[in-house]
């Protein structure tokens, strides 16, 4: 969906209490404070689905997938306490330049703002606990895809400590990786048609893909799942044909 369209994300999920929409990238999840006519998701369910709607979380601007929000306000409260509890898990997916040295690790890095660079985050010894497990689930040449469960829920957790790791996601300029990634980088020969190449991944590669919590309807866990992006399909096809670790 382009985030300018001005209609609804697809629903992944809803029922009485809750419901779960599956957030596009380049798409603000609330309004941004220093720019009020940028389009955000939550003035768009408000106007198009009931405003009686609540995000139980937030997802950075660029990244894609599940946001989950509540229907009542008991049900904010409820999520919000799991939040606080740290008993909802995330589990992202991560497009990364270079590989993690392991297949699975833990990367334990406090996180503070950034004095020299309002809205980014840096790992700190004096910054607020921040813990992401992270798994490689394929290696590429020169790149990889990994999956993330953030343990903590700080800023910029995920692309902080995979950039702290030294395998900062794709196109994500806060974090040191601003280049998207080209065709013309993974295939030999390439011959350019077009006067500017598209790329087969344009934007933040940071997908989130799955949540699970205790559903306020009926107190049973459950977990919402986002279908993979067809630009992370499109990467992904080219890098196993052109760039096999």
């Amino acid at each position: 969906m382009n985030s300018h369209s001005g209609s609804l994300p697809n629903i992944l999920f809803e029922d009485s209490r809750i419901i779960a929409f599956d957030k596009p990238s380049g798409l603000l999840v609330a309004p941004d404070r220093w720019d009020n006519d940028r389009p955000n998701l939550m003035a768009l369910i408000h106007e198009r689905y009931s405003p009686d709607c609540f995000n139980a979380h937030r997802l950075d601007a660029a990244t894609s997938g599940v946001l989950l929000c509540a229907r009542d306000k008991a049900a904010l409260k409820e999520l919000a306490a799991q939040f606080e509890t740290r008993s909802i898990r995330k589990r992202y997916l991560a497009l990364v330049r270079g590989a993690p040295v392991r297949d699975e690790s833990v990367i334990d890095a406090p996180l503070a703002e950034d004095p020299a660079r309002p809205g980014a985050m840096l790992v700190a010894g004096g910054g607020k606990a921040a813990v992401t497990r992270v798994a490689v689930i394929e290696r590429f040449r020169g790149w990889s895809l990994v999956e993330a469960w953030p343990q903590t829920g700080r800023t910029h957790q995920v692309r902080a400590h995979l950039a702290h790791v030294g395998c900062p996601i794709v196109c994500d300029p806060l974090y040191g990786n601003v280049a998207p990634l080209f065709l013309s980088r993974l295939k030999p020969g390439y011959r350019q048609t077009k006067q500017v190449e598209t790329p087969l991944m344009g934007r933040l590669a940071l997908h989130a893909e799955r949540i699970e919590f205790i559903n306020p309807s009926d107190g049973m866990e459950r977990a919402v799942l986002s279908p993979m992006p067809r630009d992370f399909e499109i990467a992904l096809k080219y890098l196993r044909r052109f760039a096999p670790a």
